[in-house]
């Protein structure tokens, strides 16, 4: 039989999958070490088991002890599963740019989560590292794990990723694509690979608004490189000291819009539902391209799962509110027409008037209207089933017979929405613009959208 003892068991071992649509462009093959597949979603578990078995070897954590990190979430799982098991309690600092999902994993999983303010330096007594270091001094048989600086991180990527892409590549590996954060686990893998080829090419991926990139480059620690960013999982604002920088071959930074629209990509295109770093890993790799040869096998690293960034970069609105989203919206398809009039028909007029308007400006859904708004609607499909029962209706007012009115809706709401609000019943959709007039959207309107 094949049965795990826990859960801890299944860490590891993660699928290589290669990118079909989003790397059709390439002269070469890509491929991605998919780790959401690990018990907690992320590439983390790794390095958190890794530094738990290293602190109990030392002595460091004791039975019944708390563990305290700073982490972007991800860690904490891994953490957090790790001290469900052997029995640890958990305390987690995050910072308040983090999903709100991230923080309620944590907290599902038993772990105390303090959130911090992002916008100060490391060494401000609220930033998110104070704040860890100051509790475990204060919590009694505590250990910070401190990921950023505990090189058992690197160490659970030298002792399992680097070895399982070797050896799932069958050692035709030529190029790692890696985003960095803590350096753990783009250092760990590196070192194992140029270990076992030093002619493979080890790229990291950055954010602008980090310093990393220029560190890489000139060995200088400026933090006038430093602003906020939005980007989660990866990026710092200091030098971590996981890293070693001998083994990286290239920097390249990304934009906090086209690492959220690429993740959003690869979830539609290949089903691969990753969170933001992922997007911002193969952005990275496609301002490269060019430097790739036909032979080369390209491995990108994908950390973690997307349900964690639901609220987030799979939110349109919250896409939309940055200006990352390129979305078409119902300004967008008002705005496309050669003319904007909205055509519309009074309580009081007949129904013979409002066939007549169908007809000269061939529609099949007419807004009813008043002094006070939308009162209804007069639709082609109502119509038939009146007029064929009741010839004579024609004559009858159009509040006799108008159907409910229409929904109205924001003026930016994206086209995704508004064809959950066109159904049978409701052929049509209203808005208001900035001036206050009144536009409509067909479910025919959105059909020429999309086909554009």
């Amino acid at each position: 039989m094949n049965i795990k003892n826990n859960i801890l068991e299944t860490i590891g071992n993660t699928p290589i999958i290669r990118l079909n649509k989003v790397a059709k462009n390439f002269p070469c093959e890509v491929v991605a070490k998919v780790d959401y597949f690990n018990p907690g979603n992320s590439i983390k578990d790794r390095m958190a088991l890794k530094m738990v078995e290293v602190a109990e070897k030392e002595g460091k954590l004791k039975p019944g002890g708390t563990i305290i990190e700073g982490t972007s979430g991800n860690t904490g799982m891994g953490l957090a599963l790790a001290a469900v098991v052997k029995g640890y309690k958990c305390i987690f600092v995050t910072t308040d740019k983090q999903s709100k999902e991230k923080a309620d994993i944590l907290k599902a999983v038993g772990a105390e989560v303090i959130v911090c303010p992002t916008n100060v330096l490391p060494d401000d007594p609220k930033s998110y590292y104070s704040v860890a270091a100051r509790l475990a001094k204060e919590v009694p048989n505590s250990l910070h794990m401190n990921q950023y600086d505990n090189l058992a991180n690197r160490l659970a990527h030298y002792e399992t990723t680097g070895p399982e892409i070797w050896e799932q590549t069958d050692g035709k590996i030529t190029h790692l694509v890696c985003t960095a954060g803590t350096g753990g686990t783009i250092t760990g893998t590196a070192q194992y690979l140029k270990e076992k080829n030093p002619n493979i090419q080890i790229w990291a991926i950055d954010v602008y608004g980090s310093l990393l990139t220029k560190y890489f480059r000139t060995g200088e620690v400026d933090m006038n490189e430093v602003h906020p960013y939005i980007s989660e999982g990866f990026g710092e604002d200091f030098v971590p000291k996981n890293y070693d920088m001998s083994v990286i071959d290239h920097f390249e930074q990304v934009t906090d819009k086209d690492g959220a629209i690429m993740a959003r990509k690869l979830a539609k295109e290949e089903g691969l539902f990753c969170g933001y770093s992922a997007g911002s890993c193969f952005q990275g790799l496609l301002q490269l391209k060019d430097r790739l040869k036909k032979d080369d096998l390209v491995v990108c690293i994908f950390h973690d799962h997307g349900s964690r960034y639901v609220g987030k970069i799979y939110n349109d609105q919250w896409m939309m509110e940055r200006g990352f989203m390129e979305v078409k919206t119902f300004k967008d398809i008002v705005s496309s027409r050669s003319h904007n009039r909205l055509i519309s028909i009074e309580p009081t007029h007949t129904v013979a008037e409002a066939v007549e308007l169908m007809k000269k400006y061939d529609i099949e859904q007419i807004p009813v209207v008043n002094g006070n708004g939308p009162v209804g609607s007069i639709s082609e499909n109502g119509l038939f089933a009146k007029v064929f029962s009741n010839p004579e209706i024609k004559h009858a007012s159009v509040e006799a017979v108008m159907e409910p009115a229409l929904p109205v809706v924001p003026f930016d709401t994206p086209i995704e929405r508004l064809s959950t609000l066109i159904t049978k019943e409701n052929g049509a959709v209203l808005s208001k613009d900035d001036a206050g007039n009144l536009h409509i959207v067909t479910k025919y309107d959105i059909i020429q959208s999309l086909t554009k």
